[in-house]
């Protein structure tokens, strides 16, 4: 959740975000901090290469995040979470990755570590997924599959 937050603050927008201002918004950053604009100075330069580069993964992130590309993509989550099986589970400071056998993963924010414990001790990983992340928490794809 932090990089989430991260993110907002970078570009300076909230959680209501559409991703149509958040494309204009990337454009205006970009229209500014393009490293190209820059010639004749090395050190500012480089600095606008770092800023760019910022704005950029917080650009994708926050789009793939964004409640119009959840929805756009929710019928290939919905399929891919009720037909596939998990190959591999990875947790990190309250971020949680699926990647099931179709090729896809997904990064789930904000879980808690007790709900990873149990995660990987339910008897069906599959089924306690389901019930209890799949729809809980904010997510995003992180692996589009095959």
């Amino acid at each position: 959740m932090r990089k989430i937050v991260e993110y907002r603050k970078l570009l300076g927008v909230d959680k209501d975000v559409t991703v149509s201002e958040l494309k204009s918004l990337y454009r205006n950053f970009m229209k500014e901090y393009h490293p190209d604009k820059i010639q004749d100075n090395a050190q500012l330069k480089e600095e606008a290469e770092e800023k760019s580069k910022r704005i950029i993964e917080a650009y994708h992130f926050l789009v793939s995040i964004a409640p119009e590309t959840i929805e756009a993509t929710r019928e290939d989550y919905t399929n891919t979470t009720t037909n596939s099986q998990i190959a591999d589970i990875t947790y990190t400071g309250k971020r949680l990755r699926i990647d099931f056998q179709d090729g896809t993963g997904y990064e789930y924010y904000g879980v808690p570590e007790n709900t990873y414990v149990k995660l990987i001790n339910a008897d069906s990983q599959g089924r306690f997924a389901r019930r209890h992340i799949y729809t809980s928490f904010l997510y995003r794809n992180v692996n589009k599959g095959r």
